[in-house]
């Protein structure tokens, strides 16, 4: 049989040479399309198998405490185990798991966690308390344990990409449908694009003749987020449509928005760029995702759009209503949310974090372990392997610094507002647009006892800056002046003249002291000496001259060799200026030094990483405390009586208006820059305020950083960590007598006012207050005759300033010696005649007497 083929165009020459080439080029489109599908699958490959966001090196919080009795509700602790990567049920490679049951937590630490696999723990809850701890591993009730740390960041790269991973059943309901109703209303239907979204676009595209209308779907914005660049060109978008063709096929649709959810751009905080729902919700509104209300999530899914032109709405508040009023209207239009809940959302006020300085994060603090660990690890290692490096920062005292920085700088704005515009003048003059400086500030928080450093802020804007002052060198002023006394107290301890004592007394009034050659004059805060003062008045009111003299008389070599001893900075030399705090040091210095008056002359290094381990596991850093003893703790203790004295009755008073009422000890300093250093019996805190160009602050310690430090250390006290707060205990060899404040000897039942002083035991007065009875009176009043060590009643709360002399010119010298305590022939040759006595209201009003708070000594010079 014969098969005949009509004769006909196709058959033709012509029709022929047309089917080739039609077949040429379907050959030639499989052969594109099969290259790019490969091309783009291996991409894929490339970039999203595994762990697709898991490759970077993670910082971590200390370990969460928890006490029984404390106040917290159940989920308060189920939320923290989630940010850690617990699981409610079993999960490969999660850091644990936890499980429910009534009123009662049961948490379980796999291997991968901080603890090993160990510290199981079972928690009863009586309410919004917790009412028992048990250790499930060894048995046994507990009255605190640890839990999981908290990640606080990862660690950025060049790009500075932040980024809070989080899981597709961890997003509220309320933030997928407004991404839905905002981006891609068919996300769950279509196949990976929206031919009718598609079609719509290039139809206005073409009207208007741009390639600006938008048809991306959720898949193709997360093709182009992984793979391309932004540029809105019709080649980049068949590429975005082939990669998110093949993504689909590859992940499911939940899969597919979770990495959407982590992936997405959400604009610039501060100096750092925001990826994904997790870490905008912290950025934007200081809060968990979960935890995301219906306006604000509204306000994330509006922002995408145009994430920088709203990054900015904390300081743009007419722009924060924009993409979330938006997207509310297009939730209702698709019936997501009814009327009424669009009303109400609308109505809501978006409590948008500032911007400037991050509450979750600490990015100073975060910067000073990238630093640290960069000695020894590569940045791209840090950034592309997955360490684990887990540190000392508590995030709730983080955030109570913050919070009180927040507060104080704007008080110290108010102070110097008119400097501001008179500085902003001058420029205009100038014809410079620059605005002026405005005043910054550091707070460092240390444990006393282990060094850990628990809290840290660098300054008031990391966005505009991301200069450490925590870590910067100034002249701490007048907070240096404690050690000039720890070196006299020093002496009585080493048995070295002249030996000194808290009621000793040098002269203060104008002097030029010559050293070296060269001379050097300081002068008092407000111009204003005092004649003849005690060795503890002098530091309670921070008299400058005062200091300088004390530091000439014990020699300024032994105060640098105490100083040394101390811990502080190598470079200090013996002069004059050193004594009122000339040489520069850090606050975290500061804060470390003041360890020896907070522990008893125990010294501890300042250590904020608690140990790094790989991305297998292995520890390969431990961080342990470390501390020595570098200063007698009864001259250590001298000083710190003396420092409560501060707080309580003379230049840091301010601590105590502010009501901050817990037993601490302080020393205000004042340079170019407002300084305060403080310390309860577990917390220390350094507090610095100043220019950047060293420019003069012009307000001293206790009008600067003494209320900051007051706010942060309330906040402080109302956590369980550090409410239990109590007195300073004398060390043995320390003997601790009520004094009268009138004649400086030992009180009497009959003393009207009496106060406590501290004096190596052996120095202390031996005379009874011979005014209000004497030693019969002690007598007469039995074995409990003798005033307590306690302040008794009577005495104003404030501490007057020691009365300016009457006539600076007269000039006493340094005796050396405490009441009632004998002298050598030596030192009895180098005393002068006694000072003339000074009136009953003089010596009322001198040391330990109540005057009226204008009568105090202002801060130092």
């Amino acid at each position: 049989m014969r098969l005949r083929l009509s004769r006909g165009f196709w058959t033709s020459r012509a029709g022929l040479t047309l089917l080739c080439c039609g077949l040429l080029l379907l050959l030639g489109g499989a052969s594109v399309f099969a290259y790019y599908y490969v091309l783009y699958s291996r991409m894929i490959d490339a970039r999203l198998s595994g762990e697709v966001f898991g490759n970077t090196s993670q910082v971590y919080s200390c370990p969460r405490r928890i006490y029984e009795g404390e106040p917290i509700a159940q989920r308060e602790i189920v939320a923290t185990l989630d940010r850690a990567g617990y699981y409610d049920h079993r999960v490969e490679g999660a850091r644990g798991e936890y499980s429910l049951s009534g009123s009662t937590l049961s948490i379980h630490p796999s291997a991968s966690s901080f603890f090993g696999g160990t510290n199981a723990l079972r928690v009863l809850f009586d309410g919004a308390r917790i009412a028992r701890i048990d250790a499930l591993d060894r048995g046994g009730e507990l009255s605190s344990a640890e839990i999981e740390p908290e990640l606080l960041t990862n660690l950025f790269d060049t790009a500075r990409e932040k980024r809070r991973v989080v899981r597709m059943d961890q997003l509220p309901k309320d933030l997928v449908d407004a991404v839905l109703a905002a981006e891609d209303k068919r996300f769950f239907e279509h196949p990976g694009f929206d031919p009718v979204r598609i079609v719509g676009a290039a139809w206005a595209d073409l009207r208007h003749r741009n390639v600006g209308q938008g048809a991306s779907t959720l898949t193709m914005q997360l093709a182009r987020s992984f793979f391309f660049s932004t540029e809105r060109t019709w080649k980049r978008k068949v590429a975005e449509t082939l990669v998110a063709l093949e993504l689909e096929q590859r992940f499911s649709k939940q899969q597919i928005f979770e990495l959407y959810a982590n992936e997405i751009y959400l604009g610039n905080r501060g100096s750092f760029a925001i990826r994904g729902f997790g870490e905008g919700a912290q950025a934007y509104f200081g809060k968990d995702v979960r935890d995301l209300t219906l306006p604000e999530a509204a306000f994330l899914a509006g922002i995408i759009r145009a994430p920088n032109r709203y990054s900015s709405a904390d300081s743009r508040p007419d722009r924060a209503a924009e993409p979330r009023d938006r997207v509310l209207a297009q939730m209702a239009d698709d019936g997501l949310i009814t009327q009424a809940q669009e009303a109400d959302a609308k109505r809501a006020a978006l409590k948008l974090v500032r911007g400037g300085i991050e509450t979750s994060s600490a990015p100073y603090f975060v910067d000073m372990v990238k630093d640290h660990l960069l000695e020894h690890i590569s940045e791209s290692d840090l950034t592309s392997q997955s360490y684990r490096v887990y540190t000392s920062l508590d995030p709730r005292l983080e955030r109570a610094a913050v919070e009180a920085v927040q507060a104080g700088i704007q008080e110290v704005d108010a102070q110097l507002k008119n400097k501001y515009a008179r500085w902003a003048k001058e420029n205009q003059q100038k014809g410079s647009s620059e605005a002026p400086p405005h005043a910054q500030v550091a707070l460092v928080a240390l444990d006393p006892h282990t060094g850990e450093v628990p809290a840290l802020v660098g300054g008031r804007d990391y966005g505009s800056s991301q200069l450490n002052r925590a870590l910067a060198r100034r002249q701490p002023g007048s907070a240096f002046k404690p050690f000039v006394y720890l070196a006299a107290f020093m002496n009585d301890v080493d048995g070295i003249d002249p030996q000194l004592t808290p009621l000793s007394t040098v002269v203060d009034e104008p002097t030029t002291f010559e050293f070296e050659g060269n001379e050097y004059a300081p002068d008092n805060f407000g111009e204003k000496f005092y004649g003849t003062v005690t060795l503890r008045e002098a530091l309670t009111h921070s008299l400058n001259v005062a200091t300088v003299r004390v530091a000439e008389l014990v020699g300024y070599q032994r105060v640098v060799d105490v100083v040394r001893q101390a811990g502080l900075d190598p470079h200090i030399q013996p002069t004059p200026a050193m004594a009122l705090g000339a040489y520069e040091m850090t606050p975290l210095d500061v804060a470390a030094a003041y360890t020896i008056f907070a522990d008893g002359g125990v010294r501890a290094e300042p250590m904020f990483i608690e140990g790094v381990t790989d991305a297998a596991g292995n520890w390969i850093e431990h961080g342990a405390p470390q501390s020595r003893e570098a200063i007698d703790p009864r001259a250590a203790y001298i000083v710190t009586n003396i420092l409560q004295d501060v707080i309580n009755h003379g230049t840091g008073f301010p601590v105590r208006q502010r009501g901050f009422t817990a037993p601490a000890a302080g020393k205000t300093g004042t340079s170019h820059d407002g300084w305060f250093a403080g310390f309860t019996s577990n917390l220390i805190c350094v507090v610095w305020v100043g220019f950047d160009d060293n420019r003069e602050l012009g307000l001293a310690g206790g009008n600067s950083a003494a209320p900051i430090w007051a706010e942060f250390m309330k906040r402080a006290i109302a956590l369980p960590d550090y409410a239990q707060v109590h007195d300073f205990a004398p060390p043995d060899g320390v003997t601790v007598v009520a004094i009268d404040p009138d004649t400086l000897e030992r009180a009497t039942p009959l003393c009207p006012v009496t106060r406590t002083a501290a004096f190596l035991s052996g120095t202390e007065p031996s005379e009874y207050c011979d005014r209000h009875g004497g030693l019969q009176a002690v007598l007469a009043a039995g074995p409990e005759g003798e005033q307590p060590g306690a302040t008794a009643g009577g005495a104003d709360p404030v501490e007057a300033a020691p009365q300016p002399a009457a006539d600076p010119s007269r000039r006493t010298r340094a005796t050396g010696r405490a009441p009632g305590k004998a002298t050598s022939p030596a030192q009895q040759a180098q005393q002068p005649a006694p000072p003339k006595k000074k009136s009953l209201w003089q010596r009322f009003l001198g040391i330990f007497g109540g005057g009226n708070k204008k009568d105090q000594a202002p801060g130092p010079n």
